[in-house]
């Protein structure tokens, strides 16, 4: 900071005397016990505020020393957002300190000050950046994570009635305001986790963009709770039944059912990833293709049982044609729109394959990738292999999906430790 023409004394920041900005509580209404934190510009006698998105009770400021007491509950870390507040004053000085040495500041007034603060350091909304993420991940090709983006940004918009706002205001109390008001609709947990993680996905990139601070992360004091249904992996048993099942060649059930045991013996694919698969991705034994959502690689080899199900798909085909056949335009979006009707009547016809198989559990089309994890993991094979595998981009992300074990499986577990314990 420019030593002549900047005093900083307990937390106020001034030039020349006429002009400084503090933290301070906005009391003005009497009638609330939660009060705005701003920071409060003074120039020439007058005042105005510029909002911190951040609002205490009396008892959590510490006015004498400008700042938040630990007991402010609307954090983990009241240090960590103190940090955040005075870097946010320091670069608030250092706009001020050069228009003073420009010899402009004492010929404004405060609302010109004011304006000049926060258009300087206004920073990319989060509408604005979540939009651009969205517009990117339709140009890479990524619709449906582009349509979870969009989903999320909706319901965002929808509990802030449309009001844009910055990353400074994604705090905890945001995040725990956001929870009540999707609860209260009468929503599930499952679609608040889905929104959040897609919410925290766009922080974390804004972060690293360089238009969001690290400091004022709110997702290291929230945790995101799960509202995931249990997902059940079949048993080798029950995808044996699938397998075997007498089924008139030429049906939508039969084509179905092969769709399914390729899922599994192709190392678990998505159906989005197969739906996208063509004759050009069978190279010398083995599919060669890389994943639509992480762009991670599949190598697999192309094993004897594998073989029937692909000549039933590749009979007559072009290089560049798709096996499924689901795929009709180049167009992304319509692509993806096919690929979810289709996906819809293959749920369709799992619950009737899961019917004449005797079993029980509800197949969907992430039964096989689930089933195939589930298996790996139950014969001992490497989680590093697993997750390769899958095709994750992370090791993290194959610890999460096999975290739910089958019951029968921690049954069998406790059943080898109950009877080590009387043996």
């Amino acid at each position: 900071m420019r030593a002549n023409c900047v005093q900083i004394c307990a937390q106020t920041l001034t030039f020349n005397m006429a002009t400084y900005i503090k933290l301070s509580l906005d009391k003005r209404r009497k009638d609330i016990k939660i009060f705005p934190l701003i920071f409060r510009l003074t120039h020439n006698r007058k005042s105005t505020s510029i909002g911190t998105g951040y609002k205490l009770s009396a008892s959590e400021w510490d006015d004498k020393r400008q700042k938040i007491r630990s007991s402010f509950k609307g954090t983990e870390s009241p240090s960590r957002l103190n940090n955040l507040l005075q870097k946010k004053i320091a670069r608030m000085v250092d706009i001020l300190a050069k228009l003073e040495e420009g010899d402009k500041l004492k010929y404004m007034s405060v609302s010109e000050v004011r304006s000049h603060i926060t258009r300087t350091t206004k920073k990319v909304t989060f509408y604005q950046f979540a939009e651009k993420q969205i517009a990117d991940l339709i140009k890479a090709n990524r619709i449906g994570n582009a349509r979870a983006y969009k989903h999320a940004l909706k319901a965002v918009k929808n509990f802030r009635n449309n009001k844009d706002f910055t990353f400074d205001e994604l705090n905890l109390e945001f995040l725990n305001r956001f929870e009540k008001h999707h609860l209260a609709k009468g929503n599930k947990l499952g679609g608040l986790s889905v929104y959040l993680r897609t919410i925290r996905a766009i922080n974390r990139k804004a972060i690293k963009a360089g238009v969001a601070d690290k400091e004022g992360y709110a997702f290291d004091d929230y945790v995101i709770r799960s509202g995931k249904p249990e997902k059940r992996a079949l048993t080798f048993d029950a995808i044996r039944k699938i397998a075997s099942l007498d089924l008139e060649e030429g049906t939508a059930i039969f084509r179905d059912r092969n769709i399914f045991m390729m899922s599994f013996l192709l190392n678990g694919m998505s159906y989005v990833d197969m739906a996208h698969l063509k004759l050009s991705n069978i190279v010398d034994g083995r599919i060669k293709y890389s994943r639509k959502k992480t762009d991670e690689p599949y190598n697999i080899k192309i094993h004897d049982q594998l073989n029937p199900l692909l000549s039933y798909f590749t009979e007559g085909k072009k290089k560049t044609e798709y096996l499924l056949d689901v795929v009709k335009s180049e167009n992304p979006i319509e692509s993806y729109n096919q690929i979810v009707w289709a996906r819809k009547r293959f749920n369709d016809n799992l619950k009737k394959l899961a019917e004449l198989a005797g079993i029980e559990e509800n197949i969907t089309s992430y039964a096989a990738r689930h089933s195939f994890a589930s298996s790996a993991n139950d014969m001992g094979i490497p989680l590093t292999a697993i997750s390769q595998m899958l095709g994750h981009k992370r090791i993290s992300t194959t610890q999460a999906y096999l975290a739910g074990l089958r019951k029968s499986k921690i049954d069998e577990y406790q059943d080898e430790i109950m009877d080590k314990l009387s043996g």
